[in-house]
């Protein structure tokens, strides 16, 4: 008898600058989406928000755990961004593409190229969002309420850098206004869910 092999599952990589809209984006897509989408949960070290949860939002942890964590190769991808470590488990990843999963993982663009050097080009579809302007991200920024003028100034000068690397994106999608923005996120996802590789 001959066994049916299994389909390998697809990555979906979403980067943008923050305030940009994407966990937003990504949280209206998980509604629509969410039964052919498994999210990626970052390992991170900075201190846990109000109202997030670990495992679900996050799985916090030291920074002595987390460098441990990064010798014994327990991460794809990871990287110190705003005074933090952030990282994603290659076993999980792992295990949700061997059931022919299709993962989202929201991580910033040097994550984003560091998991597209370890996957076939086909299993690996690239997104990144991006503001209408660096202004525009900074009022984002403001009105979202959670950091200190010295962290939106260094989230800014961050954001700067990140823009330049939007064309190594597979797709580019403006979030100048939400309901088009999600609209075109939407479209991309469905195709690429639709398709495996």
């Amino acid at each position: 008898m001959m066994q049916k092999a299994i389909p390998k599952g697809r990555l979906i990589v979403i980067s943008a600058p923050s305030g940009a809209g994407k966990t937003s984006l990504i949280s209206a897509l998980l509604k629509t989406h969410g039964a052919r989408l498994q999210l990626s949960v970052s390992t991170t070290t900075r201190p846990p928000r109000p109202g997030e949860e670990h495992g679900k939002d996050y799985f916090f942890c030291e920074k002595d755990v987390f460098a441990k964590r990064i010798e014994d190769g327990a991460f794809l991808e990871w990287a110190f961004v705003h005074g933090n470590y952030y990282g994603t488990s290659r076993q999980w990843i792992e295990e949700q593409l061997a059931r022919g999963g299709f993962v989202l993982l929201e991580i910033d663009w040097q994550g984003a190229q560091q998991i597209r050097a370890q996957f076939p080009r086909e299993q690996v579809v690239s997104i990144f969002i991006r503001p209408p302007t660096v202004e525009a991200l900074r009022q984002r920024l403001i009105d979202r309420g959670k950091d200190s003028v010295e962290v939106i100034e260094e989230r800014l000068r961050a954001a700067k850098e990140e823009l330049t690397h939007a064309d190594e994106f597979d797709y580019v999608i403006m979030n100048q206004e939400f309901a088009t923005a999600l609209r075109d996120l939407s479209q991309l996802v469905s195709q690429v869910v639709s398709t495996p590789a």
